[in-house]
């Protein structure tokens, strides 16, 4: 094996840890229950997914699961999970380097209320602007991967009707932040909009540029 083999299979190997690591994450934050939602990254033209119906405590580094772009199996033995049509669409889309896809209770709740999610926090402004709703379709379909793309249209994130969420970012850690932050966005507006006789004040489109320009430059520099 050469060195620059060896360096690329210890990458994918670090790569398939953090995934499963995020995997883990949903069920444990609440965001997905047993095996329902589905975590994918990219390193080159390969994509590491979580495998079909498998509970992610039970993943090791002999699951590993990729396909190419198209979606040819080239790693591992197991199916990847049965969403891997909209994952593929967003890698071939987009510049994203890692996809998480969750069934959250809140977001899946505000996607059967309204088409795009009222902009009642800043960090709207996070996921590109106001959160769409992508039209329902079967899920595994790519009925479903394109209502995603036009929904994800400028933006990193959107919530899948009667379903769930999707969210990209240029890491694993990006990805699964963007979740988290629209799944709490979501419980914000369903909180707030329970209020009897009180309407949430909601930003306007020049308030969440306004943010999303200063969230771009959030955090340390190194």
């Amino acid at each position: 094996m050469t060195e620059q083999r060896r360096d690329a299979d210890e990458e994918t190997a670090r790569l398939w840890a953090a995934l499963v690591e995020t995997a883990r994450r949903t069920v444990a934050d609440g965001l997905v229950v047993g095996t329902s939602g589905n975590v994918s990254a990219r390193v080159g033209d390969l994509v590491l997914v979580t495998p079909s119906g498998v509970p992610y405590d039970r993943l090791t580094p002999d699951d590993i699961t990729g396909v190419d772009l198209t979606g040819r199996p080239v790693l591992g033995t197991l199916l990847p999970t049965s969403e891997l049509p909209m994952h593929l669409a967003v890698y071939r889309t987009t510049d994203a380097r890692a996809v998480v896809h969750t069934h959250a209770v809140h977001a899946t709740a505000v996607s059967t209320l309204v088409p795009e999610l009222p902009a009642v926090h800043y960090m709207t402004g996070a996921l590109g602007g106001p959160v769409r709703v992508a039209p329902y379709a079967t899920y595994g379909t790519e009925e479903l991967a394109e209502n995603m793309l036009r929904a994800l249209d400028g933006r990193s994130g959107c919530l899948l009707q009667n379903h769930g969420t999707i969210t990209y970012g240029a890491g694993l850690d990006q990805a699964y932040d963007r979740t988290a932050q629209l799944e709490w966005m979501c419980r914000l507006w369903l909180t707030a909009s329970s209020v009897p006789g009180l309407t949430p004040s909601l930003l306007s489109e020049a308030q969440l540029a306004e943010a999303g320009e200063r969230l771009k430059g959030y955090g340390q520099r190194r």
